[in-house]
């Protein structure tokens, strides 16, 4: 799914953010991405999802040279990746409803479709009063677990999600990796960078750290 070849990332004047990253993720695989701050996570599912292009390198996504798609092909790709930002960049003069739904309007999905799937990831995540509430309105936590849901909603090939319980409890934590788990099981690519050891440490699935814009190591869980 994840194709990374010698890839750098540099910003003016002269600030390496990455520097020779190749891994690959295969179709199907969920993958932890951990490291300090500052470490390059964030910039990493950015060059991903083509937010930002590399400085030098290839980047590879589902097959396709994604920093050369443009057009129609570029916007096609992306509809099939949801992104689970750590500013969430939800739309706060909008309901949480409307806010999830967004992915599967731009889809053209039916409104009774969309209307199930709302209502089936608000009761996931316990946010089922929350159906009319304005975004602005949340605390930060309701908001990660909507821009989450937003994520999800329109069951992408590939989700990434940056920092998902940065401002969770631990019951809360659980039910949002059920959802990323369940997602993951139905097909779904997932990469997940976190600082929250609690939610990689005793699964079976591959784990990358990055240390000063370099993989520092790339092992697997501890679960048997």
């Amino acid at each position: 799914m994840i194709e990374m070849i010698k890839v750098g990332r540099t910003y003016d004047p002269d600030i390496t953010a990455l520097s020779d990253i190749s891994f690959s993720v295969e179709t199907g695989e969920m993958f932890f991405l951990i490291g300090r701050s500052g470490a390059g996570k964030t910039t990493l599912l950015k060059l991903i999802c083509n937010m930002e292009t590399p400085s030098n390198g290839l980047i590879e996504v589902a097959g396709y040279n994604i920093n050369k798609l443009k057009g129609k092909d570029l916007a096609h790709l992306r509809q099939r990746i949801g992104v689970a930002y750590q500013d969430f960049k939800l739309l706060n003069d909008r309901t949480v409803a409307e806010n999830i739904a967004i992915s599967m309007e731009v889809s053209y999905k039916k409104p009774r479709a969309i209307k199930n799937r709302v209502r089936e990831l608000l009761d996931q995540l316990q946010l089922v009063d929350k159906h009319d509430t304005l975004t602005g309105e949340l605390s930060r936590g309701e908001q990660q677990r909507v821009a989450l849901a937003r994520a999800v909603a329109n069951s992408p090939r590939l989700i990434l999600v940056d920092e998902p319980t940065g401002n969770l409890d631990a019951s809360t934590t659980k039910q949002v990796m059920e959802l990323l788990t369940r997602s993951n099981k139905a097909g779904a690519t997932i990469v997940i960078a976190t600082h929250d050891e609690s939610i990689y440490q005793q699964s079976n699935h591959r784990i990358m750290e990055l240390s000063n814009g370099r993989i520092s190591s790339l092992t697997r869980g501890g679960k048997a």
